[in-house]
């Protein structure tokens, strides 16, 4: 349970769209950190409130991932800056990243990122992703690749951060991490849940014999694949499922 870290319920205060918005961010922390993916409280997932403000919604630094709830989720601009009141802060420099992103692609909602171990050790090979998986052919069908140019605290990264990422769904950024983006939370979950797969199954690929790779063709048809498979529903298919085995262990995400 999280009590030591409520806040007064921000319910009363922002939309129903909002306060659905930060429902299912909460949720999101809560099943990376269930599912493992967490460095800590560094990284970030972050959604944007539908509206011209451009304000978005991102942890509370300093907290960790499984005690993220709808209320304490801090509210920022574009520059990171609060823009409604909480005793938290938000870490400014860990926004950059995200910033850029949404600031480029008005077609997505959720970012997320992480630093997970074959995340990264995927992201330092130079083979990058191998087509060695039915997971891999997701992630392969929209993938870019952004190199590592230090800890994301330059706003002079932006562009090469936007222009990298391109109309892509997932980004490996080069001896850093995973980045998945989608139009839904539920998508954005989704999308990392199958880049973190493939990085893991092609770790352990590696240690055994000699790789099988898929044809290429597979490739170039699997966006329909996945449509087909989750009803044309995406992420939304699963959600509910992943909303119900966080409810079965602790519902104060939703507070």
């Amino acid at each position: 349970m999280v009590s030591q870290f409520a806040v007064p319920n921000v319910k009363n205060l922002v939309s129903e769209e909002e306060w659905q918005l930060r429902v299912n961010l909460a949720a999101c922390y809560r099943l990376v950190a269930m599912y493992g993916w967490t460095d800590m409280v560094f990284t970030h997932i972050s959604v944007r409130i539908p509206g011209p403000e451009h304000h978005f919604l991102i942890n509370p630094y300093g907290l960790m991932f499984d005690e993220i709830t709808a209320s304490n989720l801090i509210k920022i601009d574009m520059d990171g800056n609060k823009v409604l009141e909480s005793p938290y802060s938000a870490n400014r420099a860990g926004f950059v990243i995200h910033s850029a992103i949404h600031a480029a692609r008005e077609d997505i909602q959720c970012v997320l990122h992480t630093h997970t171990r074959a995340g990264v050790a995927v992201s330092a090979q130079e083979c990058g992703v191998l087509p060695i998986s039915q997971q891999s052919t997701f992630v392969l069908s929209s993938l870019a690749y952004h190199d590592y140019e230090g800890i994301a605290l330059r706003d002079d990264e932006k562009p090469r951060l936007q222009a990298d990422l391109g109309d892509k769904l997932f980004l490996m950024l080069r001896n850093h991490g995973l980045l998945a983006v989608g139009r839904t939370v539920a998508d954005a979950f989704l999308h990392m849940y199958t880049f973190e797969s493939t990085c893991q199954i092609q770790l352990a690929a590696q240690a055994g014999g000699k790789l099988i790779e898929v044809d290429p063709r597979i490739i170039e048809g699997v966006a329909d694949a996945a449509s087909k498979q989750t009803g044309g529903l995406g992420g939304e298919f699963v959600w509910p499922a992943l909303l119900r085995k966080l409810d079965r262990v602790d519902t104060s995400y939703r507070d």
